[in-house]
């Protein structure tokens, strides 16, 4: 019964995501990036120093417990943390496999032009924030919504935010990671999907139910560790691999603007399919213009909005720039290139063995060995979606808290663990569908809001 009702709602959802982000996301994207890039005089390039700066000169793995909200570097760990998820690992891969190896190259695109976008989130949802009668700080899109449109219209978009997050982040988001991580330690360990469920729920409801101050002593410390290990694992590879990363590097170019020479059909239609796939997959990585991280910038504790909003910066640039562009040439180098199972594309008996979601397991598997690189990889996206889970389970609470109160949030945990649960144990490709849709759903407020309030943000970063 469950299986004919995935079956059914799959095509329904993929006709949705392909409308949205065929026709709507993709210029969206870029159009907010390319006006908050000139309208900032290119903060992306002008403060980025500033930004590293901020992040890495008093970096420490325990900012201490405050008051109300975080410390800056604890709100950029709880970003990242939602940021660096499967969507890094899985999502690259798909969009790989999906629209070749140029679709990383649109990957860039966005995310230069999100660093802008996320730069104005943070901005915004330090402006716009509001501490409430307990000393707890709430802020995110649908503060900044309501300030921008006061009547019913910034209710209902305020409102219409808040729904899609919750379902796409704090449920359905989940599911997809929960999902990763199940199907990944089966390969690798041959551990029950349901028994990691399990472990992972006990895990989420004692730091849920320990509120802000234990999850962002959680991120600042997971985050940093888990970036590191993965990083080490990839350069190994790609030095053992070096005689590949010329070529790399160039069909990453090549097939963004010839798309048709490794994905087959006409020009026009390959272009596109790369593009999307980048775009889509880039959005659902990093996350800038989604209206996700906002939640975490608007918890940071700094002298002026401008200051998180360069932090908030970094966490794209590491995100896409560092952690999914490693993660694409480890894949590129090992099975695109010359001899590689994939080296004519993603066609034939190879599309029956090698998926989005071992991918990456194959491609450091050909390096460590298939055991060693399933267990590698199984390890990263254990702390990567695991991460990605807290952060988004804060961003859901926040807008739960919105529309219906602080007191609904033992049953908004209670249903997302439930949907932690059920997301070792669902369809892949449904799960991924259904949170494409809402995190598509959730970028048109949240523009929207973005745009009506340019002028906030032109004079912060001024």
């Amino acid at each position: 019964m469950l299986q004919q009702i995935q079956d059914a709602l799959l095509p329904i959802v993929q006709m949705i995501n392909a409308y949205l982000s065929d026709y709507i996301l993709v210029g969206l994207l870029i159009a907010v990036g390319l006006w908050f890039s000139i309208k900032t005089r290119f903060v992306q390039i002008r403060c980025f120093g500033e930004g590293m700066r901020k992040v890495f000169g008093n970096l420490t793995l325990s900012g201490g417990r405050h008051d109300s909200g975080m410390s800056s570097f604890q709100a950029l760990a709880t970003a990242i943390a939602a940021q660096v998820g499967t969507g890094n690992i899985v999502g690259a891969s798909g969009a790989i496999l999906t629209g070749g190896p140029g679709a990383i190259f649109w990957m860039w695109i966005i995310a230069f032009f999100g660093m802008a976008t996320i730069y104005s989130e943070a901005v915004l949802a330090q402006e716009t924030r509001i501490k409430d009668k307990d000393g707890s700080i709430q802020g995110g899109p649908v503060y900044y919504i309501t300030r921008a449109f006061q009547g019913g219209f910034g209710k209902f978009l305020a409102g219409f935010f808040s729904i899609a997050i919750i379902l796409a982040l704090g449920f359905f988001g989940c599911m997809v990671q929960s999902n990763s991580i199940g199907s990944t330690f089966n390969t690798a360990f041959g551990v029950p999907s349901w028994v990691v469920g399990v472990v992972l729920v006990v895990i989420c409801a004692v730091i849920f139910l320990g509120g802000v101050q234990r999850l962002a002593a959680v991120t600042e410390k997971v985050v940093p560790v888990m970036a590191a290990l993965f990083v080490l694992g990839g350069l190994v590879v790609l030095v053992l691999r070096i005689q590949y990363i010329p070529a790399t590097v160039a069909m990453i170019f090549r097939y963004a603007f010839q798309p048709q020479a490794i994905l087959g059909g006409g020009f026009g239609a390959a272009l596109k399919i790369a593009l999307s796939q980048g775009a889509k997959r880039g959005l659902f990585s990093n996350e800038a213009g989604m209206g996700s991280t906002p939640h975490a910038h608007a918890l940071a504790n700094v002298s002026c909005p401008h200051d998180q909003g360069v932090v908030a910066m970094i966490g794209v640039f590491i995100d896409t720039f560092v952690v999914l562009t490693l993660n694409a040439l480890v894949i590129i180098s090992t099975l695109y290139a010359e001899g590689g199972p994939l080296a004519a594309g993603y066609t034939g008996a190879v599309t029956e063995v090698i998926g989005k979601a071992n991918l990456a397991q194959t491609a450091f598997g050909s390096v460590f060995g298939e055991s060693l690189g399933a267990k590698f990889v199984a390890v990263c996206l254990f702390f990567f979606a695991f991460s990605t889970i807290l952060g988004w389970n804060l961003f859901g609470k926040i807008n739960m808290t919105y529309l219906f109160g602080k007191k609904s949030t033992v049953v908004y945990t209670l249903i997302a663990l439930a949907f932690i649960f059920l997301g070792t144990l669902m369809s892949n490709d449904l799960v991924w569908e259904l949170s494409d849709m809402f995190n598509n759903l959730m970028v048109i407020p949240n523009a929207i809001g973005l745009f009506a309030l340019t002028g906030l943000v032109v004079k912060s970063v001024k």
